[in-house]
């Protein structure tokens, strides 16, 4: 089954709703960074909400999720779109520890419970929208829960999971955000809580293969959904020959020669895809060409 997420509204528009099967993209993440298992577990979780948090803005607007705890993962990024694209990496991936008290991997335990959850949005106007709040749990949904709370203020339900097979790959990924909209009644409410209750794990959902429509029919009932959009959903880095090739451009023409002089070549290794580029004497010879000539103009 191909990854994807859907959209949609319940309850006459009182409940907003996404949902996500995000095994594939979580796969590829696992791949480019041998992650440990707890690592992946802990990466998955925040790809998977910012992959649906980039469902809710337009089609060009961008925004990055990072989680900072004390534990020692440390640093996780994540970057999203409108287009169902996600890339992130953890500064420890190769970090596992024990699995917690009911037996499952100790995502906070990893992570940490002190620090902070940090969501800079994009949204292609002149300045950039930035919430934080600190860490309620380092178990990633819960944190996300609080950041909706708190920084827009939109009631939330944010459920996460990711299953590892014993190789190291992913068995299973996926989540839900479920958002109360401005007048939903009391009742709508309740009944919400209670089936969020008493619902399965959403990573044993998608491990049983309910698409991310069939999770949403369990969470609130077949017969409240009505799916409005479905997006295609993968691992996807902008990084690139060229962009790196400006980078080292715009540093100048002393430190291009020192390159020249002390390696001969220049490396420049992305973060969250692993691509390497390299970039031999003449390239780097181009550059100071260009440098000169546009210092001419």
């Amino acid at each position: 089954m191909e990854d994807y997420l859907v959209k949609a509204i319940a309850y006459n528009g009182e409940i907003r709703a996404y949902a996500v099967r995000s095994t594939e993209t979580i796969a590829e993440a696992q791949r480019r960074h041998a992650t440990w298992p707890t690592a992946t577990a802990a990466l998955g979780r925040t790809m998977t909400a910012a992959v649906m948090m980039g469902a809710m803005s337009k089609g060009d607007d961008k925004l990055t999720v990072k989680i900072e705890g004390n534990g020692p993962i440390g640093a996780m990024i994540v970057d999203a779109n409108g287009h169902g694209e996600v890339r992130g990496y953890v500064t420890n991936p190769q970090t596992h520890v024990d699995l917690n008290e009911v037996g499952k991997l100790d995502v906070r335990g990893v992570v940490g419970t002190d620090g902070m959850l940090t969501v800079v949005k994009d949204l292609n106007m002149k300045d950039f929208f930035t919430g934080q709040v600190p860490l309620v749990s380092g178990e990633i949904a819960e944190d996300f829960t609080e950041y909706f709370a708190v920084s827009e203020q939109v009631p939330s339900a944010v459920a996460l999971g990711v299953l590892v097979n014993p190789d190291n790959t992913v068995k299973a990924a996926g989540g839900f955000i479920i958002q109360v909209m401005p007048g939903a009644t009391e009742e709508t409410i309740s009944t919400l809580e209670k089936q969020i209750a008493n619902m399965e794990p959403i990573s044993k959902m998608v491990d049983n293969g309910l698409t991310p429509e069939e999770i949403l029919n369990e969470v609130l009932g077949a017969e409240q959904v009505q799916v409005l959009d479905k997006m295609d959903v993968q691992f996807s880095c902008n990084c690139s020959r060229e962009r790196f090739g400006n980078a080292i451009i715009g540093l100048g023409e002393k430190e291009i020669n020192e390159m020249i002089e002390h390696e001969g070549q220049a490396e420049a290794n992305c973060h969250f895809c692993l691509e390497t580029y390299v970039y031999p004497k003449e390239e780097l010879e181009g550059f100071l060409d260009e440098i000169r000539t546009q210092s001419k103009e």
